[in-house]
């Protein structure tokens, strides 16, 4: 019986990529021709290209070569952000506010798979940073985690609930650890 249940196809729910299969393609030779392979170190060209794909992005945002973003449809990025060779697996929309800085090897996943199920269904969930957020290195941000105005996710922690304003998280989950002052 459980045999017969795994090979039917899991269930996507409600998820829809939001483009064309032309736009997917022209995409997906972009990502790997200027993105990926790091071939263009200008983050206004990077910017470019990513608003061409129809991101939302404001002014004065780094981008950095290496990143690595699914789908650029359904991603808004504030004024004033700094994004270095992260991974933003965003199957749902990742909204940024200004003034944040996601560092090296970050990953924000806005998808996941519903183990309580034969089928594995996806599940999927925005990931909202509000103004100020910083996700440090190598940091993984969960689906639908919302990290409140100036909140802080350490080095190589990973966020599976809301961050509080102005606090900085560490760890397996991530737990506060202090106020984040600034001065």
């Amino acid at each position: 019986m459980l045999k017969t249940q795994l090979k039917k196809n899991f269930d996507t729910g409600d998820f829809q990529i939001g483009a064309s299969g032309l736009k997917q393609l022209l995409w997906y030779f972009t990502d790997v021709f200027f993105f990926r392979t790091k071939i263009v170190p200008f983050s206004a060209v990077l910017v470019f290209l990513l608003r061409a794909f129809g991101a939302k992005i404001g002014k004065e945002v780094r981008i950095k070569p290496g990143i690595q973003v699914k789908y650029p449809w359904k991603l808004e990025i504030g004024n004033y952000c700094w994004l270095a060779d992260c991974y933003l697996e965003n199957l749902d929309w990742i909204r940024m506010g200004d003034n944040c800085c996601i560092s090296q090897q970050a990953m924000l996943m806005t998808g996941n798979h519903n183990y309580k199920k034969t089928t594995f269904d996806l599940m999927i969930a925005p990931i909202v940073l509000e103004d100020g957020v910083w996700i440090g290195a190598k940091a993984v941000v969960g689906p639908g985690v919302k990290l409140y105005s100036h909140s802080v996710l350490g080095l190589s922690s990973i966020a599976v609930s809301n961050l509080t304003a102005y606090s900085i998280y560490q760890g397996n989950p991530a737990v506060k650890i202090r106020d984040r002052e600034i001065r």
